[in-house]
């Protein structure tokens, strides 16, 4: 079987313009091909620097590529005989996935090419042949599903812990929520080095109209998830008014607290429900996802933050009923800022969907100091992808729950111009506490008023408090509400930041 599978490669490449005796010179063991070239993470900086003192040029784009839509881009399989690295498998060019990237296999700092080939692939008869390699993915070590993606612009993802794709990792964020002026730089070229069973580091060089940049991502896949280090160094060609670092992309569609947003039989659509973050201070705050009515920016102070991400707190399958999507095991992304970020803001866009195909939240971090032509910048940083809440601490009750309806009594008229909060907290802070215990809520609001209040423990619940608000925006809002429990002046719960809409 190997042995016809090399006379079609060489077949193939001989088709393509390459001898058959340069094409069965390529060839090398484990399916690596091309002849061997050092490879070095300095090499690679001072090709990305060079790369940003020279005018931009686009990607080359196969338009051929075009016409291979979602179903057919799945009848092209990557041939298990040539996984690469012990368990890379490459990925053809599709529609939504239409520009080559090179793909080079690293062992002992030597790096060999893979140049393109149809035969890399089977495709059924009658549908769209492949037409180049548009990414990769490492599979698990029984090769029937895959751990970590990279595929398209500079987007990349994990399966996390439960082997279930769901929000993704972009290498960088340019001008995100600026009408009109959003770029995506993209990973064009990638070294691969496998430094495990269950792990690799992952080279890539970007490029984009205003950045050009060097990465180095070290991935490894363990029973808790993916841990994975990356380090970015960034040349910057022209100024840039909104970085964003360690950018993550999700997708919020409807979930308990704006059931009214889904036309949907399943009871909650979401990749992650909220944004959490440890600030610099110790801070923890918990920021809801929303399906707002129209874009929306939302940003957070901080200097040197110790962490935010997006996170799927919800874990129970019978608050989604999806025995497909499989939202309730959704992967975490938690970002851990290694060395000096200094001052900046993590910031959140978002903007409306009426689907579930439609990433519409952007998380990311952007510094203070807006990068300028022709300056280099380096960040370092940790992504966590799992199941399990990193910023859940026993000293601290954490949000679970949020609604949004009519304000006012049930059962009486609804108030005008109002709507209805309701908050839950959960944890073994709140345990043994009662009405006459002196908690609190605190509670502000911006851009609106704040009507009534009242804090409660939740009949029946153990560890359970609940937080209602009757909330007047401004306008057609949103007013946006800060809210956390607290006995004396302690602080029992995180800070809940959410926006509040009128319908």
């Amino acid at each position: 079987m190997m042995q016809a599978n090399r006379r079609e490669l060489v077949a193939a490449l001989a088709i393509l313009g390459v001898s058959p005796r340069l094409a069965a010179q390529a060839l090398a063991p484990g399916g690596a091909t091309g002849a061997p070239q050092p490879f070095s993470w300095t090499a690679l900086q001072r090709r990305a620097e060079e790369l940003a003192r020279q005018p931009y040029r686009p990607q080359v784009k196969v338009e051929a590529a075009a016409a291979i839509d979602y179903d057919a881009v799945g009848t092209i399989r990557y041939r298990d005989d040539r996984t690469l690295a012990g368990g890379i498998r490459l990925f053809p060019l599709g529609r939504y996935a239409p520009n080559p990237v090179g793909i080079n296999i690293v062992a002992n700092g030597q790096a060999r090419a893979v140049p393109f080939s149809p035969a890399l692939f089977t495709a059924e008869a009658g549908h769209a042949p492949p037409l180049g390699i548009a990414g990769f993915r490492a599979m698990t070590a029984d090769g029937k599903s895959d751990w970590l993606a990279f595929q398209g612009a500079s987007y990349f993802r994990t399966a996390g812990a439960q082997d279930q794709y769901g929000l993704s990792a972009r290498g960088i964020a340019i001008d995100t929520g600026i009408d009109g002026r959003e770029e995506f730089p993209a990973f064009t070229d990638f070294w691969i080095e496998r430094t495990g069973a269950q792990g690799y580091t992952v080279h890539a060089l970007l490029d984009g109209p205003s950045v050009a940049g060097a990465y180095r991502i070290e991935s490894q896949k363990g029973a808790a998830g993916v841990e994975q280090r990356v380090s970015a160094v960034l040349f910057f060609r022209r100024d840039v008014e909104r970085l964003g670092i360690a950018p993550a992309t999700s997708m919020f569609w409807y979930g308990e607290g704006n059931r009214a947003a889904g036309s949907d039989w399943r009871p909650e659509i979401h990749d992650s429900d909220g944004l959490a973050l440890l600030t610099g201070a110790g801070e923890r705050l918990w920021r809801p996802l929303v399906n707002p009515p129209r874009p929306t920016l939302d940003s957070f102070a901080d200097t040197d933050p110790r962490g935010f991400g997006l996170l799927q707190r919800d874990r129970d399958f019978d608050h989604y009923q999806d025995d497909g999507a499989f939202y309730d095991r959704r992967a975490n992304l938690w970002v851990q800022p290694q060395g000096d970020w200094g001052r900046g803001q993590v910031m959140l866009y978002a903007f409306p969907t009426a689907s579930e195909t439609v990433d519409n939240i952007v998380a990311f971090w952007n510094p203070a100091d807006a990068p300028k032509a022709g300056q280099k910048r380096q960040f370092d940083y940790r992504l966590s992808w799992g199941s399990t809440d990193p910023t859940i601490v026993p000293a601290v009750a954490h949000a679970v729950d949020l609604w949004t309806g009519a304000a006012g009594r049930p059962g009486a008229e609804p108030t005008p111009g109002a709507r209805k909060l309701v908050v839950d907290f959960t944890g073994p802070v709140l345990a043994g506490l009662d009405r006459q215990s002196g908690v609190t809520a605190d509670i502000s609001v911006t851009r609106g008023k704040l009507l009534t209040q009242a804090a409660y423990p939740v009949v029946g619940q153990p560890n359970r408090w609940r937080v209602t608000a009757d909330i007047a925006p401004e306008g057609q809002g949103p007013a946006d509400v800060r809210l956390f429990l607290k006995r004396g002046t302690r602080a029992l719960t995180e800070t809940v930041l959410t926006p509040v809409f009128l319908p």
